[in-house]
């Protein structure tokens, strides 16, 4: 990772750690309606790969009463490219999740799972269309990776090896 001021504009402008980190808290908020206990750390690195690509981002949100892996089975386009996305955004992902903690936003529970520290965040989702889309979306995947409740299976799904 290269020093903050030797990133280019765009970089730091895209994945200013303080928007990847509202953005993972956003699908951690939507993981506890779910499942009060937490996101596991390995679905977290998840959220980023499919909320910041604006092509991932619009078929999901254009079908959240959908099941997640129902809309990945009607959209392969979803797949493509994704594992490499991932893999890419890893290091965003860790910074990210390094400022927020720093910040105390979320805590680490004794089995590996990320808490959100109510009252840390504000609760009203404001910004701009393309952030806020981001924001709902990242919920609409945090509640449906709670309502799937297995890890092998969301990897599966999107053709990911952990």
């Amino acid at each position: 990772m290269k020093r903050w001021d030797q990133r280019p504009f765009e970089v730091r402008n895209l994945f200013n750690p303080a928007f990847c980190g509202l953005v993972l808290f956003r699908a951690l908020e939507g993981f506890e309606e779910e499942n009060p206990e937490g996101m596991p750390f390995s679905l977290a690195l998840l959220v980023l790969p499919l909320c910041l690509h604006m092509d991932s981002r619009q078929v999901i949100a254009d079908s959240p009463r959908s099941y997640l892996l129902k809309t990945v089975e009607k959209n392969p386009q979803l797949l493509v490219g994704l594992a490499d996305r991932t893999k890419n955004l890893l290091p965003f992902a860790f910074e990210a999740l390094g400022f927020s903690m720093q910040l105390g936003c979320f805590e680490v529970t004794q089995d590996g799972r990320l808490k959100t520290v109510t009252g840390r965040v504000r609760k009203s989702v404001t910004g701009t269309s393309e952030s806020v889309s981001c924001q709902r979306v990242a919920r609409i995947i945090g509640k449906e990776f709670a309502r799937i409740a297995d890890r092998v299976t969301i990897y599966t799904t999107f053709g990911i090896r952990p």
